[in-house]
């Protein structure tokens, strides 16, 4: 039997994916999950994108799910005089809000013009200020008015328009802005098949994009929502998001600016428990293959980050600007590819493959995923086969991290894509069955077409019964292919 890889790798599209010949390049390299940005780009270039999508997973047989991923407030430098500035350290500097002030100088001073509503509130004396994902930093010394002074600590050259943060400063503002309105609009239209949001800080900011789908587009009310942890109230609050979210992502590029770069491999393996624990979806990103976008070869580093998120229990890893803007970006899907794989064949052994999750809520289908799992260690089970309309039940087996490949067999082909978010499970698009003779048959039709069984072979079904209604799963039969 082949060995699947169970993890799946969510890929960024971006310059380097516009063509049809690209995008099939990079499912065969090993994409999953296709990831858009739209921190970037027009909404042209996102339905171009879309529409390739589709376009090329119909034709290769494989669902791709597609991630939306929103900006969320997006903190930032305004334009600069000569559109950069030197920083030195020691050097005392003036912020402030172009919207409230806008000389260039405060009278000695320079004036660095800052996009943060509120600015001089949020902050107080003594809060570091970060420029650039980190690589200048600042200390407010003092607050008069709407006019923040600060020192420079770390130096360096600041260009127009580079990202904030304040790691240190009490943030009100909303996580889901009017942009991430419109673009959520767009994203439902175009009939994508999970969200990310940015800048989670409670399990308010899922609701409020919830909300929001309603109000949009009702059918898509079950779509998948997933927060993006890059703040240290994020951590403070995690179960509270995990029970508002159906997944989270490890965002760990602003979350080691916002705490400390030492704080997060901690940060990284408890949420990753966490969610496991409450049975919902966990993505590890950033800068995981950070050095191939300029490199054909990863650094044994990064490596051993990637198989210690495997062995850690993340459904998916994720890839950025290695394959958005990188230089080698099939090379760094492959690579990927095969440090999972390599991981999972100890995942078992060294991982967390033994530990099984605590899952606290649904237990009308904990109950069968339990058995199932039981089942499939003791009998000599090839596969188990769900049958599930909504997805949920194909989710929660795979939280169980069982050894033989889930596949799931659904007749809606909403839920046919979003399979293709969850560990370990492959996605089958069947006719509706409302018998238990007509589903055996549906299954087998679908398992000959692939190498993952044979004659003799059991199969463990679950399902709900009657057949073909939403009833939860409650039986499990093990069924011998002919």
């Amino acid at each position: 039997m082949p060995m699947n890889r169970k993890a799946k790798i969510v890929v960024t599209l971006g310059p380097n994916s516009k063509s049809e010949e690209a995008v099939e390049q990079f499912i065969l390299a090993g994409m999953d999950i296709a990831r858009i940005n739209f921190s970037h780009g027009t909404y042209a270039e996102h339905e171009h994108q879309i529409r390739i999508l589709r376009k090329v997973s119909k034709k290769l047989d494989k669902p791709i799910p597609i991630l939306q991923d929103l900006q969320g407030p997006r903190l930032r430098v305004g334009l600069l005089p000569d559109g950069v500035i030197n920083l030195v350290i020691g050097q005392e500097v003036i912020l402030a809000n172009p919207d409230e002030i806008q000389p260039a100088r405060i009278g000695s001073l320079p004036c660095i013009p800052v996009h943060v509503p509120d600015f001089e509130k949020i902050v107080k004396t003594g809060n570091p200020i970060l420029f650039d994902d980190g690589r200048l930093e600042l200390i407010v010394t003092s607050i008069t008015g709407e006019v923040v002074r600060a020192r420079v600590v770390l130096g360096g050259t600041l260009k127009s328009n580079k990202g904030i943060n304040l790691p240190q400063s009490e943030l009100n503002i909303p996580g889901f802005t009017d942009k991430d309105r419109r673009d959520l609009e767009f994203g439902l239209l175009n009939q994508v098949d999970a969200i990310a949001i940015s800048f989670v800080s409670s399990a308010k900011d899922i609701q409020a994009v919830r909300k929001a789908v309603l109000e949009i587009n009702p059918e898509c009310a079950d779509i998948p929502i997933i927060g993006k942890l890059e703040r240290p109230q994020a951590l403070a609050n995690l179960l509270e998001i995990l029970q508002a979210a159906d997944g989270v992502m490890v965002a760990r590029g602003d979350l080691a600016i916002e705490t400390s770069p030492a704080a997060v491999p901690i940060a990284q393996k408890m949420i990753i428990q966490e969610a496991n624990r409450n049975a919902k979806i966990v993505i590890t990103a950033t800068q995981m293959l950070d050095s191939m976008i300029n490199n054909p070869r990863p650094t044994r580093a990064e490596a051993s980050d990637v198989a210690n998120a495997i062995l850690d229990g993340t459904d998916a890893v994720m890839l950025s600007g290695e394959t958005s803007v990188g230089s080698y970006p099939l090379e760094s899907i492959r690579m990927m590819d095969s440090i999972v794989r390599e991981a999972e064949y100890h995942f078992y052994e060294w991982g967390s493959g033994n530990s099984y999750p605590v899952l606290k809520k649904e237990e009308d289908v904990v109950t069968i995923t339990e058995a199932a799992r039981q089942l499939a260690e003791d009998k000599n089970v090839a596969i188990i086969a769900v049958f599930t309309v909504s997805g949920r039940t194909a989710r929660l087996t795979s939280k169980e991290r069982v050894r033989v490949p889930i596949f799931a067999f659904t007749p809606n082909p909403r839920t046919y894509h979003r399979l293709g978010l969850y560990w370990n499970v492959i996605p089958f698009l069947i006719p509706f069955a409302d018998t238990v003779e007509k589903l055996l048959g549906l299954v087998e039709d679908a398992l000959f077409t692939t190498s993952y069984v044979k004659s003799g072979d059991q199969v463990l079904v679950i399902s709900g019964f009657p057949v073909g209604t939403s009833t939860p799963p409650n039986f499990a039969l093990l069924h011998t292919i002919n």
